[in-house]
């Protein structure tokens, strides 16, 4: 259990404190700034036991022991308060300047021969037809023209 100590500086704890108190911040944020306060040994402090600090800041058991890794994982401070930045998308968007304005330029057109109009699905389905895209649902369609402020009407 001694390997697992939190001995803050008092730089470093008031920094927490701060960051706890002032601002508008992200709750989980907070809440792990709470937890790692609440573990600190340095200065004659007893360390808070896990039921209590779950019950003072209102997070899990596993909440605690992640905070606690993370916190003694990071470089400092700092780094442990910030969230870490996403590198890229999860899922590359199926929609790029070119295809969208491609089906623009498809909306404002005639429709085919034999329709009145071009219909969401239609212009899914021709997109797919002419391998600008493997597959394209209506709803991506009706949420770009929609962002876009045009209507099929």
């Amino acid at each position: 259990m001694e390997s697992k100590r939190i001995d803050l500086t008092a730089s470093e704890r008031k920094e927490l404190e701060t960051f706890t108190k002032t601002g508008v911040r992200n709750t989980r944020l907070v809440a792990r700034a709470k937890i790692i306060l609440a573990l600190d040994t340095s200065e004659g402090r007893t360390a808070a036991g896990q039921a209590e600090i779950v019950h003072r800041v209102g997070v899990s058991r596993r909440t605690v022991n992640v905070a606690r890794d993370a916190f003694r994982k990071s470089a400092d401070v700092t780094a442990f308060l910030r969230r870490k930045k996403r590198t890229t998308p999860p899922v590359k968007p199926k929609v790029d300047g070119e295809l969208e304005a491609r089906i623009i330029a498809m909306a404002c057109s005639e429709p085919p021969q034999g329709c009145a109009r071009w219909a969401l699905r239609l212009i899914a389905e021709k997109c797919v037809e002419l391998r600008y895209v493997d597959a394209l649902s209506h709803m991506t369609v009706k949420r770009l023209l929609k962002k876009r402020n045009l209507s099929l009407t």
